[in-house]
């Protein structure tokens, strides 16, 4: 890629008479909407099920095959981009999510659901990373960068724990559909505004050239990584169908660095690795995607297995939650300027880490108020620290022309941190339940065991991640340098 069309497409964006607000505001909106669906459809599969009488492996599609469609197509969608223009490589994502929306929301079988699902997955890989790229290239002040991540980073974490309460809700008072349906008025939103608003993409005289050895390569890599750790909470560690597909994600992956090695226009400029941002902020995303991932799920199940919540009930019980993670997120957004990175993701760590040990105190038949509250709430003040931090410090000290690049990478860590992570802890609590069953009598006391054991390896790793932060440079500009 020339360097007068990478100027060109870094640029695309820049409009003197343009609100830096309604950039902000858009891209919000599609972070918003694309993160949603990965929760939203999970309390509606029970009637998914009834509706179109979904197998229990069908089921499992209608949540993995998004997922292992997002994750798959990040790095591609993220790089084309940088080549293709961001407005226009925006629209088409959007164009996609929304059809597929579409789609699946008018299914009569379960093919077609499973496909449109998988097909939401490809849109939204392509247009979360290109929101992010877009904000970081139209922002050349560095503290209204920064203050725009917060903002565009808090979508992404209110948004997952709106999505069980909102899935909850248009469920239970119209249909399942509807859990697809709510992204068509959003999406014609999001086509009709972006398409007047943006700027058209500046074109230069030389084709861009897309490095599709490595976008295969790291598709099917990445692909075969999710759904071999999706796998693993439903067939075990030693099921041919997990081990077929990690081994094959090594070698894939293993083939994606060779190639980019060799290719003049690589899909992830290896070279962004040797900012240590890159490196630090990358491995802080994954183990925060563990966190956003497995603590909701065991969360979850735990309310509801536990404490007897239905869905519905399930998602309320998360609002204060989500409550604190609007605050906490506001309040970075002050302090990112004052303190800097680094020490809100220690803090942000340590906190995080505070109340995932304080969950696993939890007992078998805890109050709401006095048991569970508490540490949600600690938990969601650690994680708004962390979010914007890490949103920042990962796209620093990038080149401008690839931005998108780092911005799927960002993406790509979190999703692949959440995969692994559930499907670790997940067979970490099984197996402690397992072996306190026999000894317990109440399987409810063996099952608590479990998800304590989860939690407290959990914050284990938030720990380690609130220390890995101190290894960045103490402010952005040294970063940058």
């Amino acid at each position: 890629m020339s360097e007068t069309r990478a100027g060109a497409a870094a640029s695309a964006v820049e409009r003197p008479n343009l609100p830096l607000g309604v950039i902000v505001a858009i891209t919000c909106l599609a972070q918003f909407m694309v993160v949603l669906d990965g929760t939203i459809v999970t309390v509606a599969l029970p009637d998914m099920q009834n509706g179109l009488d979904l197998s229990t492996n069908q089921q499992q599609w209608v949540v993995s095959g998004y997922l292992i469609a997002f994750g798959g197509f990040l790095l591609l969608g993220a790089r084309a981009s940088d080549l293709y223009g961001r407005k226009r490589v925006f629209l088409l994502g959007t164009f996609v999510f929304t059809a597929a929306s579409l789609v699946g929301g008018l299914a009569t079988n379960p093919t077609t659901l499973v496909v449109a699902r998988i097909a939401q997955g490809v849109g939204a890989a392509v247009l979360s990373p290109t929101t992010l790229s877009i904000i970081s290239a139209s922002h050349t002040d560095e503290e209204r960068r920064e203050r725009a991540m917060t903002l565009w980073s808090l979508m992404g974490a209110v948004s997952s724990v709106f999505g069980l309460v909102l899935g909850g809700v248009l469920t239970a008072a119209l249909d399942w559909r509807w859990v697809l349906f709510i992204n068509i008025p959003v999406g014609v939103v999001l086509l009709a505004v972006g398409g007047s608003v943006l700027p058209a993409d500046q074109t230069g005289t030389e084709r861009t050239r897309l490095d599709l050895p490595g976008a295969l390569t790291a598709t099917l890599g990445i692909g075969a990584l999710t759904y071999g750790f999706s796998q693993v909470s439903a067939e075990g560690w030693g099921s041919a169908n997990v081990l077929i597909a990690l081994a094959a994600a090594a070698v894939l992956l293993a083939a994606f660095i060779v190639v980019e090695l060799k290719s003049s226009h690589p899909l992830i400029p290896l070279a962004i690795f040797r900012a240590s941002t890159v490196r630090i902020g990358n491995l802080l995303l994954f183990g925060m995607g563990v966190t956003m991932t497995a603590a909701m799920v065991f969360l979850s199940l735990y309310f509801q297995e536990i404490l007897g919540y239905d869905a519905l009930s399930t998602g309320l019980a998360l609002v204060p939650m989500s409550v604190f993670v609007i605050g906490g997120g506001l309040a970075a957004r002050q302090l990112l300027p004052k303190l800097g990175t680094r020490a809100l993701l220690a803090i942000g760590g340590l906190v995080t880490a505070a109340g995932l040990a304080w969950m696993a105190l939890m007992p078998a038949y805890p109050a709401y108020l006095t048991h569970v509250l508490g540490p949600t709430l600690v938990c969601g003040l650690g994680l708004s620290f962390m979010l914007p931090a890490a949103t920042v410090t990962s796209t620093t000290g990038v080149k401008r022309e690839d931005v998108g690049a780092a911005s799927g990478l960002l993406n790509m860590s979190r999703q692949i941190g959440g995969a692994v992570g559930l499907a670790v802890l997940v067979t970490i609590a099984a197996t402690v339940t397992n072996g306190v069953m026999p000894e317990s009598a109440n399987p409810a006391d063996a099952l608590v065991q479990g998800y304590h054991v989860a939690f407290l390896v959990n914050a284990a790793i938030m720990f380690v991640a609130g220390l890995a932060a101190f290894a960045l440079p103490a402010s952005q500009r040294e970063a940058a340098e």
